[in-house]
């Protein structure tokens, strides 16, 4: 029997605000949910662009006003989409207006944010809370996660993580991904926090120890773009006139670190990776196996298995889209195509809004998702790889509360 319907708002109409609608608009067409998912309001700064945008993704109602809709007590769930620097303030208005939080990642621009979002969620036992790392919603990596489960990888010697993009060129201007105060870091955490949440994810296992990191910003200066009423604006336009401003957070990112269960781990971030446009790739190797995956090849896990005969050895990969197997089929391949026909990067958060669904009306997912407790522990190793690298020391996360 269907549950009463779960209204949803949303705050933010940009890039995230986009995959996030047309992942709550799917997922009832593709997946059995337990209750269907009301589009009910969406909450953004401008209001005439609002109502546009909700006229086109399906939202019912549009305010430029977030306080009133998260008091709103039709609203069920609060979908926070905005810049890093005020996930805290609308998650913990969110969660103190009794309702369920689904948030951006990274957790927050800050830990002392992000501490108060966890401690405001703990206040809430009740409430569910969700942080939208969306690449676990990958099917591959969903696999790995099982896999990993199953024992199949053994004990876990080290991992390899990148995530490379190289779009943060010179002529990219000043947005707010540059400005540390907004933001709270560069391809730190807005992509480095995807390969450090994979790789808790599929370990299992919580990193204790940031042995050196280097955060590097080579783009100092960025064009500010100003229309003629001197507001600042995001794109080129034929009357923009330009001055300079300081980008504030780091363009790379590298650092060596430590697992709980021993094993060792490098993991890099880009926005200047010239040539990739979003190479996200994770290796985690043990001793009865490893796999390997690059989400530029999103169907395909790579599975090497050190238990087979030597005559067989080397890698093998699966196409990570059969609902037939034994065991269940593939992870989430049941609600999409034939076998070997692809899904691609808005399917994530369509797999991720169907999970969430189900743990709110109290079934559990496929595999786990993140709550705020759990990218808080993301959020403290970010903050560990900014301490290392500002002090060029190691940092060990049992320092860090």
């Amino acid at each position: 029997m269907k549950q009463d319907a779960l209204n949803v708002a949303m705050i933010g109409s940009k890039f995230m605000g986009r995959a996030h609608a047309n992942a709550y608009s799917q997922a009832g067409r593709f997946f059995d949910l337990p209750r269907p998912v009301v589009m009910h309001t969406l909450a953004a700064r401008n209001l005439a662009q609002t109502r546009q945008f909700a006229q086109r993704w399906g939202w019912l109602h549009a305010s430029d006003h977030w306080q009133a809709v998260v008091r709103d007590p039709q609203i069920d769930l609060v979908d926070v989409g905005t810049p890093n620097h005020v996930h805290m303030e609308q998650a913990v208005a969110a969660l103190e207006a009794g309702k369920h939080v689904a948030c951006e990642k990274p957790l927050a621009g800050t830990l002392d944010d992000a501490r108060a979002m966890l401690l405001a969620a703990k206040r809430r036992p009740k409430q569910h809370t969700f942080v939208w790392y969306n690449y676990r919603r990958c099917p591959a990596l969903a696999l790995a996660y099982q896999l990993a489960r199953a024992g199949k990888l053994g004990r876990i010697y080290h991992v390899r993580a990148c995530y490379l993009q190289d779009w943060a060129g010179p002529d990219a201007p000043l947005v707010w991904r540059f400005q540390g105060k907004v933001a709270g870091s560069g391809s730190l955490g807005d992509l480095c926090a995807h390969s450090i949440d994979t790789a808790r994810f599929i370990t299992g296992d919580q990193i204790t120890e940031v042995e050196g990191a280097v955060l590097e910003t080579f783009i100092k200066q960025r064009a500010v773009l100003s229309d003629a009423a001197g507001g600042e604006i995001s794109g080129k336009g034929a009357d923009a006139k330009t001055r300079k401003g300081k980008s504030t957070v780091d363009d790379v990112v590298l650092f060596i670190a430590r697992f709980k269960g021993g094993a060792v781990a490098s993991f890099e971030a880009s926005r200047l990776a010239t040539g990739y446009k979003n190479n996200n790739r994770i290796e985690i190797h043990g001793d009865k196996g490893a796999i390997r995956f690059d989400f530029e090849r999103l169907s395909e896990l790579d599975w090497y298995d050190a238990t087979a005969d030597d005559r067989l050895a080397g890698w093998t990969t699966i196409n990570v889209s059969n609902p037939g197997v034994a065991n269940g089929g593939h992870p989430y391949a049941h609600a999409w195509w034939p076998t070997a026909h692809a899904i691609g990067y808005e399917h994530t958060f369509i797999n991720q809004v169907a999970d969430m669904v189900q743990v709110l009306s109290g079934s559990k997912p496929v595999v786990p998702l993140p709550d705020f407790a759990d990218a808080y522990e993301t959020q403290k190793v970010l903050h560990a790889v900014t301490e290392s690298a500002r002090h060029r020391c190691p940092v060990k996360l049992s320092q860090i509360k």
